[in-house]
């Protein structure tokens, strides 16, 4: 075989490659901006029901992450797995408008029992800096690496404060139009860095794209951060 011939060989190949590696990265691209505008959504329809999350709570978070449509893997004895976005206060001390998200990565098995196998919406409340710090950072488990608790749901200010003192992330869940304070405790938040490489077209570390406005919000996720700033649009914990 001649030295030509093995050259054109490999160079088919490679377009071959190209070609089949192309359009599932484009569906990947899709599939990310389909949950950044599915996130968005979900905690519109959220926030607009005052009895849900105290709004007291959410003036006093720094950061606010959303796991559209997680589904329990049947294959897997209690485990669950889900993929949102991660939005934080801009500014140093998580002073001004809500900014571009981080996509996120959720797994875990405990809440698996408890969701059963209908479709689950989850919304965490990142309530102080080192909670965003850690989660931005790398993998963590709730309840150990960073302190969790179900959030208390209604109008009463006063619980909601109690709980806020005492946990980095308070967690909040919605199945069938049900919506409740659940506890995620041995589950595991971690940034998802492929999916915001499809979505910001360069590698980025989180912690850049949510603290420190590397990129400015994407299209799909513009009514998340809408959302977020049209109902607090400050922050009342410092």
């Amino acid at each position: 075989m001649t030295r030509k011939l093995i050259s054109l060989m490999l160079a088919t190949a490679l377009f071959g490659l190209v070609f089949v590696c192309s359009p599932v990265r484009a569906d990947d691209k899709e599939k990310d901006e389909d949950r950044l505008r599915n996130a968005g959504q979900v905690l519109k329809e959220i926030l607009n029901i005052p009895d849900d999350i105290p709004q007291s709570l959410i003036d006093k978070a720094d950061c606010i992450i959303v796991i559209p449509t997680v589904l329990k893997a049947a294959f897997i004895v209690g485990g669950s797995y889900g993929r949102g976005a991660m939005t934080c206060r801009s500014g140093d001390n998580f002073q001004g408008p809500w900014g571009a998200p981080t996509m996120m990565a959720l797994e875990g098995g405990s809440f698996g029992f408890q969701i059963g196998a209908q479709a689950t919406d989850f919304v965490l409340l990142v309530m102080n800096q080192d909670g965003a710090s850690s989660i931005l950072s790398s993998k963590v488990k709730l309840g150990a690496d960073a302190s969790a608790a179900a959030g208390p749901i209604g109008r009463d200010a006063e619980a909601a404060t109690d709980v806020a003192m005492r946990a980095e992330v308070l967690t909040y869940s919605r199945a069938r139009g049900l919506f409740a304070g659940i506890s995620l405790e041995g589950s595991t938040l971690r940034p998802d860095d492929d999916a915001n490489e499809r979505i910001y077209g360069q590698k980025l570390p989180s912690k850049e794209i949510a603290l420190h406005g590397a990129v400015p919000v994407p299209p799909a996720a513009r009514a998340l951060t809408a959302t977020l700033n049209q109902h607090s649009p400050k922050n009342l914990s410092k």
